[in-house]
């Protein structure tokens, strides 16, 4: 067996049969193949806060505390009625882990909004999202069973990125995150019901067999409870403060067949398409583009911008596939009723916004 990640210290089993990872390993991009067709789905992107309590070192997002800020419920607005007039399915709330004790200011804000927690504010941000008719996707870092629980209901789906199940340098620090914690984040959606996008991050010191100890241990997760809908495969960029590289793309076409390997069909292989080489990787077995916004930037890695619709259009025409646009949540969990009864009710409300998510299934 290979790697127990120390998720049991969270309440996760988690063991990769060492046989499983040698195959995996020596998977490349000729033992796949291209997909028959190309997903996005079109979102704006909402950064709540900017508070984190992990000083990543190749993470640009977070501000320290004194900095960082907290988005008012008329800012949250205002974003996602521009996103909604620009035909925007997707409201992507994102901020760092659980802000600390350090981050006084952003207790005291949340304690004047009426709020004791991050989470119990990014229930009222779901809800104005709502109101203004986008369904809500979440990623607010690792979390809590009762955490995830009180806002899994006014979310059509949600997420966090796995990055690796190494102990690598770049999580360093006296606050550094640990893959069993995220591995726990993403079993708890399983054990909730909840529609899940997870990924690795390719580059930030981890091994080939650390990629796919990852993959395989995402696969395991979903094997127990057939949550996830799409990975990730994310290279990380340079910016301010990583100045480490970018992984080649050599490199990048492995790790992204290694994935469609290692997943089940129905799991979309996701790659970004302001941050890899998207065209170069599709014969890699890429179907889906995760969400690009209209709108917003991505406020997570801000010196990358989204290509234009017509950009991606034109990419799948290359590609010789077809192009289509889908929710945040995907097709297959509507289908089978994993959502809340608020989030049924959404997809079928009798109004315009009902109607552009049925036109999306």
């Amino acid at each position: 067996m290979s790697g127990v990640f120390g998720a049991s210290e969270y309440g996760i089993d988690i063991e990769i049969p060492a046989e499983a990872v040698k195959r995996l390993l020596a998977v490349t991009p000729g033992d796949v193949d291209s997909a028959p067709e190309l997903s996005f789905a079109r979102n704006v992107f909402i950064p709540l806060t900017t508070a984190c309590r992990y000083t990543c070192t190749y993470c640009t997002y977070y501000d320290p505390p004194g900095a960082a800020s907290l988005l008012s419920p008329a800012e949250v607005r205002e974003i996602c009625e521009r996103g909604a007039d620009a035909g925007c399915t997707e409201a992507l709330f994102t901020f760092g882990d659980d802000p600390d004790d350090r981050y006084t200011e952003i207790h005291e804000q949340l304690a004047e909004l009426g709020h004791d927690s991050i989470h119990s504010y990014l229930r009222e941000a779901c809800e104005i999202a709502l109101d203004c008719g986008l369904l809500p996707h979440s990623n607010p870092g690792d979390q809590t069973r009762e955490q995830m629980a009180r806002v899994a209901d006014v979310n059509a789906s949600m997420g966090v990125m796995l990055e690796t199940t190494a102990e690598v340098a770049a999580h360093g620090g006296p606050r550094s995150k640990a893959p069993g914690q995220r591995l726990a984040t993403i079993a708890t959606a399983g054990k909730l019901g909840i529609p899940f996008t997870t990924g690795v991050l390719v580059g930030i010191g981890e091994t080939l067999q650390d990629r796919a100890e990852s993959l395989l241990a995402i696969r395991e997760l979903h094997e127990r409870y057939g949550h996830v809908q799409e990975v990730i495969i994310q290279p990380v960029a340079e910016n301010e403060r990583w100045q480490g590289g970018s992984p080649d793309l050599a490199t990048m076409r492995r790790v992204t067949a290694m994935a469609r390997a290692a997943l089940p069909d129905a799991v979309s292989v996701q790659s970004p398409p302001n941050l890899a080489p998207v065209e170069k990787l599709l014969d890699c077995g890429v179907d889906d583009f995760g969400g690009v916004s209209p709108v917003t930037d991505d406020h997570i890695n801000p010196g990358y911008a989204w290509p234009a619709l017509d950009e991606l259009e034109g990419i799948a025409d290359r590609a010789g596939v077809p192009l289509s646009e889908r929710l945040p949540v995907h097709d297959r969990y509507v289908s089978e009723t994993w959502l809340s009864q608020q989030m049924e009710a959404a997809i079928e409300a009798d109004d315009e916004a009902g109607q552009r998510y049925r036109d999306l299934l």
